[in-house]
């Protein structure tokens, strides 16, 4: 894990304008309007020789004040059980004000280290004017403005200095299964149904696991690591501070493990969310495999209900058409260890390797059959291509005027690569360059 540093402080100081300049990209919505950010975004940093994690833990403006500072202190709370060091960012436009103290408050009573950000610092008197935050009972005090990125390389500097030192932990070499997906759709049962215990609790209330659970387990002689992750749910339904660093630990497990096992409940069907964990997954370039768990509670069964679902989730996500789709019942235990046999599949795809003289006999015969267009009165050329990387895999192509390769000619040949080499369940990456 990188060490992780949190933004936190009242609606409207920047919080997100920082997120954004500490990582590089626009990723979260900037508004001059309070509650702009309603879920969690995250993202990863590099200063001085240094990686690490940013989470903006957003705000929002309920009615009644107490209860924005109820909120406040539950976001507080919760980024200083998760944080290695936490930003404390005021406005040096409108000066401390009362919520600043409430947050300052809090961030006293612990140990984690502090550092006051005072943000829009975009001039000298606001610069000048920044040390009232001094009263705010903390060392350090950074004046900034993060739209124009003053101040913030001194800011990152402190950082990283306060960032505690990793030791590399030695590599498992145990495959990882993160089983994901929507609250209450059976992940810990399945989870227990293949510890054969009650290693998580198994409610019917959604949201029960609020942290990821990694357990070893092992199956025809061979170890695996299991990742139960707290329940995704729809980004306008994470309010509950708690839920959002879940999502952040479940979105880790994501990029962590080998394969992402998205469960679904075959009652409630697929949904926007199981898109996008889809979606997340494949950009990592994870193994993906999809589960439809309570297949038990489906009526009326007959020998096409299966591919009718199956039908229904590939239209949904046809790019995603490569992805297997198993059913089980988690509280029968019935199919539960096609489950695993499925990964298995799904990481020997994953880890194959073709060789450089065989994909270019593939690759004459697929422009045989389907030449490549002209662009700009000159015919497109690809020469050769060869597989620079397994687990995951990633092939290269080298040609004339790549930038010009159609999109759908790129999706052409991967359903090629697909027909002829399978790949069932990983996402393949094309890189076209110039020769």
């Amino acid at each position: 894990m990188l060490p992780v540093v949190s933004i936190v402080g009242r609606p409207n100081v920047g919080k997100s304008t920082i997120f954004n300049r500490l990582i590089g990209e626009r990723k979260a919505i900037v508004h001059d309007e309070y509650g702009v950010t309603r879920d969690r975004h995250y993202g990863e940093s590099y200063w001085n020789g240094r990686d690490f994690t940013v989470i903006d833990t957003g705000g929002y403006l309920p009615d009644e004040m107490d209860v924005m500072v109820v909120g406040i202190r539950e976001q507080v709370h919760i980024a200083l059980e998760e944080s290695d060091v936490v930003l404390f960012v005021v406005d040096a436009d409108t000066g401390m004000n009362t919520l600043d103290k409430s947050v300052a408050n809090l961030l006293r009573q612990q140990e984690k280290p502090v550092l006051v950000v005072s943000n829009k610092a975009d001039n000298d008197a606001r610069r000048f004017n920044s040390t009232e935050f001094y009263e705010l009972g903390f060392e350090d005090l950074f004046p900034i403005s993060a739209i124009s990125g003053t101040g913030t390389g001194e800011l990152l500097d402190r950082v990283v200095e306060l960032l505690p030192e990793t030791t590399p932990e030695e590599d498992d070499p145990a495959p990882k299964l993160a089983f994901v997906g929507r609250p209450n759709v059976g992940k810990s049962s399945l989870l227990n149904a293949l510890l054969n215990d009650e290693r998580s609790i198994v409610t019917d209330i959604a949201g029960t696991t609020r942290d990821t659970i990694n357990s070893k387990f092992s199956f025809n002689g061979k170890d695996y690591i299991l990742v139960d992750t707290a329940g995704l749910r729809k980004r306008v339904k994470v309010k509950e501070n708690i839920e959002f660093y879940s999502t952040v630990r479940t979105e880790r497990a994501i990029r962590e493990c080998d394969v992402a096992v998205l469960i679904l409940d075959a009652v409630r069907g697929f949904e926007d969310q199981d898109k996008r964990v889809l979606r997340e997954a494949e950009k990592f370039n994870k193994g993906l495999i999809i589960v439809l768990n309570k297949w038990d509670l489906i009526e009326d069964k007959d020998t096409n209900t299966v591919k009718e679902f199956e039908n229904y989730i590939k239209e949904s996500v046809p790019q995603l058409d490569y992805v297997p789709i198993l059913t089980i019942s988690a509280l029968n235990k019935k199919r539960i260890h096609k489950v695993i046999e499925l990964s298995d599949k799904v990481i020997e795809e994953r880890s194959k390797q073709i060789s450089t003289s065989e994909l270019n006999n593939f690759l004459e015969s697929i422009l045989r059959d389907r030449p490549l267009p002209m662009k700009r009165g000159r015919q497109l050329k690809i020469q050769y291509m060869t597989q620079v990387k397994n687990d995951p895999p990633v092939f290269k192509f080298f040609m004339n005027n790549p930038q010009d390769m159609p999109p759908n000619y790129r999706r052409y040949i991967e359903n090629k690569i697909r027909d002829q080499y399978q790949f069932t369940g990983v996402p393949i990456t094309m890189v076209f360059r110039q020769k």
